[in-house]
């Protein structure tokens, strides 16, 4: 069987720890026997960003705007105690947080769903895909700790100089104090993401904030998103026969929970963080859910939901065996190879990542899974098996499918 050929290559952005080993078994095992595989490879492991001072992640960042789809590996972001491990030169920055920052991208995560493993709530038969604004709020804030007696104001100087302020509080005892912000353009971008994502999935997107109480900041959100569908989307929503609406945060958790899934919702920043957790872990597995960064102008970057799985590495530099679930990071694979099919007019590296996606599926569906799925599946006739024998079967299957 010939190879499927590439005409542009991918972005390939290696990362750290026991899914960079997952990295290049997958390569070895699932792909590169079947596919002309054409990457422009970038490495994120924490030791080269700390030997080019990071500036390979800005890097990898730019070649992915120029061609259009990235694969990203799971990568480390340092605290105090990985600056001793690995003698880091300072603390950087996350590698995610600076290619989100590049690209303007907004993250989609979604459920791989397969038989056997039960979401904890059972009304949930399809996907929910969680929409994440990717910049500001609380993960770009300043925050002091305030001594009693201290009066805090909210101070901007405008560009002409004048200024205007905002008590915020007058602090009898001690206490804390947050400064968050977004930008308008930023916002715009965010929306834009999601309804073309909305479109491309042909899904209902729900947007949620808390505007009732934030009634310029999250209503600064509802407006702008608001404004853009009903000048560029509507039309086209009605025509693919799907809809947008707001709702408040609480009320959208609410309805969620009663819902039988198949949407995106939309959250900013921290909401979406926390929410696709819970998702993940409601429908399973973190290492079973989907992200893809998605910008405005149709850049898309595919990666695992999880970490790098450090405590199976440690086990697994010991000589020690290991079953690591490496169906996301494989999916990010598929999902990088299928849109780069689709852009290229590529029909069978896009074929292929279909096939590959159902050969993963049917493995875990006859029972043959990793030790964290083997916990979970309600299957009568599982095998837990260990990292590499898990891609062998799916590779056994993915031979009969094509």
């Amino acid at each position: 069987m010939a190879k499927i050929p590439m005409t542009t290559p991918l972005v390939e952005m290696d990362g750290d720890e026991m899914t960079r080993i997952i990295w290049k078994m997958i390569k070895d095992i699932l792909i590169t026997p079947y596919v002309d595989l054409k990457t422009e490879y970038y490495d994120l492991g924490l030791e080269h960003r700390n030997e080019t001072n990071d500036q390979v992640t800005v890097e990898s960042a730019e070649a992915t705007k120029k061609y259009g789809v990235a694969v990203k590996c799971a990568t480390i972001t340092p605290n105090a105690a990985r600056m001793t491990e690995y003698d880091l030169k300072e603390m950087w920055k996350s590698p995610n947080g600076t290619i989100r920052a590049i690209l303007d991208g907004t993250v989609f995560r979604s459920p791989i769903i397969v038989k056997g493993i039960t979401p904890y709530i059972p009304t949930w038969k399809k996907p929910i895909t969680i929409a994440r604004h990717a910049y500001g709020d609380v993960y770009k804030n300043t925050e002091m700790i305030v001594e009693g007696g201290s009066k805090a104001e909210l101070l901007v100087t405008k560009a002409d100089g004048t200024t205007e302020t905002s008590l915020i509080h007058e602090f009898k005892g001690d206490g804390i104090i947050q400064g968050m912000h977004n930008l308008d353009d930023s916002i715009g971008s965010f929306a834009r993401a999601c309804f073309n994502y909305a479109l491309d999935l042909k899904q209902d997107i729900w947007f949620a904030t808390k505007d009732t109480i934030s009634k310029k900041y999250d209503h600064t959100f509802k407006d702008i998103f608001q404004e853009i569908f009903d000048n560029d989307y509507k039309e086209k929503f009605e025509e693919a026969g799907i809809e947008y609406f707001y709702t408040l945060i609480d009320d959208a958790v609410a309805r969620v929970v009663r819902s039988d899934g198949g949407y995106i919702w939309a959250c900013k920043n921290y909401d979406g963080d926390v929410m696709s957790d819970m998702i993940a872990t409601a429908f399973g597995s973190l290492a079973m859910m989907t992200s893809v960064l998605v910008s405005p102008d149709g850049i898309y970057e595919y990666e695992a939901a999880h970490g790098t799985v450090q405590r199976h590495y440690y086990k697994h530099l010991k000589g020690e065996e290991t079953s690591t679930n490496s169906v996301a990071t494989l999916f990010a694979w598929t999902g990088a190879l299928r849109k780069r099919g689709e852009l290229d007019g590529n029909k069978a590296l896009s074929d292929f990542a279909d096939k590959l996606e159902q050969a993963t599926i049917k493995t875990i569906e006859d029972g043959v899974m990793t030790g964290d799925l083997y916990l979970l599946s309600t299957l009568e006739n599982k095998k837990k098996v260990n990292t590499e024998d898990f891609l062998v079967a799916i590779n056994d299957r993915l031979k009969e499918i094509l």
